[in-house]
């Protein structure tokens, strides 16, 4: 990493589906520094309508070979993340994964063992880290306006009663809602509250015709304190998306952050009104009524920011691979307590842990 890197960084994608279309290539347009100039996908008339600039390659290998491209995104089913980040970080590319990093513990050691060896920038997309809901409580968490936090509830439910033929839906590896919401919720528990003692799970499968888990409840266990995560597909009314619980109060976020919902209605990202949140967060605390705090602005944009700023040596890995492999370690976790019907340890190594310490949330 000592050759200077140019400005702005050249951008590849691979994968042009929802995540590579709503998410990923938006959000990289819109960041100073970064100009997307390739997107890997069989639907060549799609990207070009909306990227009428870029190369559009038909498998992944041809556009890790383009000259002078920094780095690229692997916005591909999760079952194809581990083989795709090899093949890019041996070709000399920095590499985003999106979330999940990959589909087992074992796969997320060995990505994150080629780019040391590599020499290369690998980071997640885990993008709620910079959603208005989170923000906000978390920064009343980090102010102390519930005092010593004793319980966390996130919750993230849909209402999608029809199975749908797509393969995030299905029993393949990588399959299945909890590695859908389940990296977004585990991560931001990790972010907030460190390596949990114990976790243990429960998936199930309540829809009709479901062929993977479209139901999940996780509890983290810290100490005395307790995190639950919840996400379904059958529900039709959603609970809050955070209430927190103190030795001083209550906080109540009700509503979730509106980027994907802004994203998906054609706003650009920085466009006015963009990240902003209209549901106030509550915080009850023993008065008659609760005092209702605006939630702050989310700006997914700020991941890409300081992968960029980290990669021209001006600031560090938002989302470093040590806490990309301490992530996948509670998901795969996670998925052998809920067989197992039991709560379990996190399988990390003396050093795994020593580096999550010194990385940081």
């Amino acid at each position: 990493m000592s050759t200077p890197p140019r400005w702005p960084l050249r951008v590849g994608l691979v994968g042009y589906g929802f995540a590579g279309r709503i998410f990923h290539a938006p959000l990289i347009a819109a960041t100073p520094g970064l100009e997307l100039v390739a997107v890997c996908s069989g639907q060549r008339d799609a990207v070009l309508r909306d990227w009428p600039q870029v190369t559009v390659t038909a498998t992944p290998e041809t556009l890790f070979t383009l000259p002078d491209l920094d780095m690229v995104v692997i916005a591909t089913p999760n079952a194809t993340h581990a083989d795709l980040a090899i093949t890019a970080l041996r070709a000399g590319l920095h590499v985003v994964v999106d979330k999940p990093f990959t589909i087992t513990l074992e796969q997320a050691r060995m990505v994150a063992q080629v780019a040391r060896e590599q020499g290369r920038f690998l980071s997640v997309f885990q993008n709620r880290r910079w959603d208005s809901d989170f923000l906000g409580i978390r920064n009343l968490i980090m102010t102390g306006q519930v005092g010593r936090v004793t319980e966390l509830e996130s919750r993230m439910d849909r209402f999608r009663p029809q199975v749908r033929e797509r393969w995030r839906e299905t029993d393949e590896a990588g399959g299945g809602l909890w590695f859908d919401l389940g990296p977004h919720m585990a991560d931001q528990a990790l972010q907030l509250f460190g390596l949990p003692d114990l976790v243990q799970a429960s998936l199930a499968r309540q829809r009709d015709n479901a062929r993977g888990d479209d139901w999940a409840q996780v509890l983290l266990t810290y100490g005395e304190r307790r995190v639950s995560l919840h996400c379904s597909l059958l529900s039709a009314w959603a609970g809050p998306r955070f209430v927190v619980h103190g030795t001083r109060g209550t906080i109540v976020k009700h509503q979730a952050d509106q980027q994907e919902n802004q994203l998906r209605a054609g706003m650009r990202p920085g466009d006015p009104g963009w990240g902003d949140d209209p549901d106030d967060m509550l915080v009850f605390d023993g008065a008659d009524a609760p005092r209702a705090l605006p939630a702050p602005p989310g700006d997914q944009r700020i991941y890409y920011a300081m992968l960029r700023d980290a990669i021209m040596g001006r600031g560090h890995n938002p989302v470093p691979p040590i806490q990309a492999v301490a992530l996948m370690a509670v998901l795969e976790t996670c998925v052998l307590s809920s067989r197992r019907q039991m709560a379990l340890p996190l399988p990390l190594t003396q050093q795994e842990r020593q580096d999550w310490l010194q990385a940081g949330p």
